[in-house]
């Protein structure tokens, strides 16, 4: 009866031991199935390939792989904006500013000199190749009044026109109007005609004399020469007393370089020297009305008009403030810069021949947006501003106007733009990411 007890008791235990057993057996199989069932898997190459079950990459055909096993690989999105290329955009801690708008007057400075009017120049030329037996120019811009003496020419072919006119004049008394009109045309005077006819002596040494007042200049220095840019001649002095100059002439326009100041350097012109025919030995200009000329940039130069008011003073006496009108706007690139001349013409005013200038000149801007010059970056022929996207600074390619004191135009609308204050920072010292810890 004993025994009969105890099986039924260890019966009864080993039933119900068997119980939990099994229960805990479907539980853990119900709770393993359920973990597959929720795992995703991804590609090692390409982590934004994500699925719910094995398979092969879409991309590259790699077999996925636990996302758990590939976490190292997951970019987090909070930071992709991050990752770009340091020449794409830029992090920086760097204020942002606005652009200003309105109308705006700034006064701008520019420089001038005061040079010869090339509208009162006269030109020397030889009319007859010859040589050069006496030179009484020693020197460039040096002083002469009309009718001096300038030279002394010996030439084959006016002596050989002077033989012609005796041997007509007393052969054939109606062929010396034709001899003495081309001894006019090789540049003689009717008195000096009138002197071999009367004389009989040929001249051989034929005097040239200044057809008119001013300082002269060689022609060869004339690249040295203060002379404004090209005008046309138009009020030259008319051939005087002498030879006229062996055929003085108003000069064509003339192309004149930098404005710089007179050098009284020697002439290359020698006693001994030939000359042909046609060629141009000196000019002579007159001191009679001066021209002050101002260098302007081309952003300043598209607002200058004919006939406006300008007022200049002296350089060394900023007191003796002047005005004078614009008579000529001239556009000009010369030792590679593109830049445009404006010209005073002086009348009656006290000023010498080198001397320098200076102008202020009011100007009004009532287009574009207005930024500080550090805030735009110069990249050759572009400017580029950093335009602030997401907490990061994009560069961005603007269009340009005038510059006028720590401020430049932007042709661009920018209006609701945040632009970084400084450009030429964020490329000298933040030109590369940051990222918050």
């Amino acid at each position: 009866m004993r025994n009969s007890y105890i099986v039924k008791i260890l019966f009864g235990i080993s039933v119900a031991v068997l119980g939990l057993a099994a229960c805990k057996g479907k539980s853990d199989n119900a709770s393993h199935a359920g973990h597959k069932a929720g795992q995703l898997y991804t590609c090692p190459m390409h982590p934004q390939v994500i699925q719910n079950k094995p398979g092969k990459c879409p991309i590259c055909g790699m077999n996925l792989v636990l996302k758990e096993a590939n976490n190292e690989l997951v970019v987090d999105s909070s930071i992709a904006m991050l990752a770009k290329p340091a020449n794409a955009q830029v992090v920086a801690a760097i204020p942002a500013i606005s652009a200003e708008s309105g109308t705006r007057i700034y006064a701008s400075d520019v420089n001038g000199i005061i040079t010869y009017d090339t509208r009162n120049q006269t030109s020397i030329a030889s009319r007859v190749g010859g040589r050069i037996e006496r030179l009484l120019i020693k020197y460039n811009y040096q002083p002469v009044r009309k009718g001096q003496l300038i030279m002394e020419v010996y030439s084959p072919d006016l002596a050989s026109a002077q033989r012609e006119l005796l041997f007509v004049a007393k052969n054939d008394g109606e062929m010396l109007s034709p001899a003495k009109q081309r001894l006019q045309l090789l540049g003689m005077q009717n008195a000096q005609i009138d002197q071999v006819i009367r004389t009989g002596n040929i001249l051989y040494h034929v005097p040239v004399y200044s057809p008119s007042d001013g300082y002269i200049l060689e022609k060869s220095a004339g690249a040295g020469a203060p002379t404004a840019a090209a005008m046309p001649a138009s009020s030259a002095a008319p051939a005087g007393d002498g030879m006229s100059g062996m055929g003085a002439a108003a000069s064509p326009a003339a192309s004149a370089p930098a404005p710089s100041a007179p050098a009284a350097t020697p002439v290359l012109l020698r006693e001994g020297q030939y000359v042909s025919a046609g060629q141009s030995l000196f000019t002579i200009y007159q001191n009679r009305a001066l021209v002050a000329e101002f260098a302007f940039p081309p952003q300043l130069a598209a607002r200058l008009r004919r006939g406006q008011k300008l007022l200049f003073y002296p350089t060394s006496d900023e007191d003796r403030m002047l005005s004078g009108s614009i008579g000529l706007v001239e556009p000009v690139f010369r030792e590679g810069m593109n830049f445009t001349i404006a010209r005073v013409y002086l009348d009656g005013q006290q000023f010498q021949v080198g001397q320098l200038l200076s102008a202020n000149v009011p100007v009004i801007y009532s287009e574009g947006w207005w930024l500080p010059k550090q805030a735009v970056l110069r990249l050759g022929n572009k400017s580029v501003v950093f335009r602030k996207e997401n907490n990061a600074y994009v560069p961005v390619v603007v269009v340009t106007g005038a510059e006028a004191g720590d401020m430049i135009q932007v042709e661009t609308d920018i209006s609701t733009w945040k632009v970084a204050s400084n450009a030429y920072y964020l490329v000298g010292s933040e030109s590369f990411i940051k990222i918050n810890n």
